[in-house]
């Protein structure tokens, strides 16, 4: 097929993004076919594109006819989008926030532990008088403190959990939010 015509079908390919990917296929296709058949019986690519029209605007009548397709009312179709609004809501409200605070809190806090512990330890080490940095470590219920070496050999393992779970967290999160989109594209919503 002639660089022109592969060029018209991308550009309606791109106009047809907001539809889902096997209907998209199958108008490109039918496209191509029509495309095909007009080369067959001798017509030259600008006699094509010019029969077919604008890309945007064939692919906006394609867009139009799936959108002016009604579905048939069925009582299991309404009830599975409001299941589905329902426990999405309900969940979103709780789900969603909770995981977008503590992913990118614990991955902070899994950078900046042993960050601060090795600042801790120079200044011990060091004696550089570093202000405030005795108020950072690790105390146990107010009475045992450890020593700044002690606090640091310790924060390393504890920063690696906390990345981790911020990580996971975040996974869960892009998880959650994709199995909402599938299932939301499922129901035709």
């Amino acid at each position: 097929m002639e660089k022109t015509l592969e060029s018209y079908l991308e550009k309606i390919e791109s106009y047809l993004k907001p539809i889902a990917v096997s209907e998209r296929v199958d108008i490109i296709r039918e496209i191509k076919s029509e495309m095909q058949e007009l080369q067959n019986d001798g017509k030259t690519p600008q006699e094509i594109l010019s029969r077919l029209g604008d890309a945007r605007e064939l692919a906006r009548g394609y867009i139009g006819d799936l959108v002016s397709k009604e579905q048939p009312f069925t009582w299991g179709h309404f009830l599975a989008v409001c299941a589905f609004y329902g426990v999405v809501g309900f969940s979103g409200m709780i789900i969603v926030p909770t995981l977008a605070i503590v992913a990118p809190v614990f991955i902070a806090s899994g950078i900046l532990v042993p960050v601060l512990g090795a600042v801790k330890m120079a200044d011990y080490i060091f004696h550089l008088g570093i202000p405030y940095i005795q108020n950072v470590g690790i105390v146990f219920d107010g009475v045992i403190k450890l020593n700044p070496i002690a606090e640091f050999l310790t924060a390393v393992p504890v920063s690696v959990l906390l990345f981790l779970g911020g990580r996971g967290s975040w996974r869960l999160l892009t998880f959650y939010c994709k199995s909402v989109s599938r299932t939301k594209q499922k129901l035709s919503i």
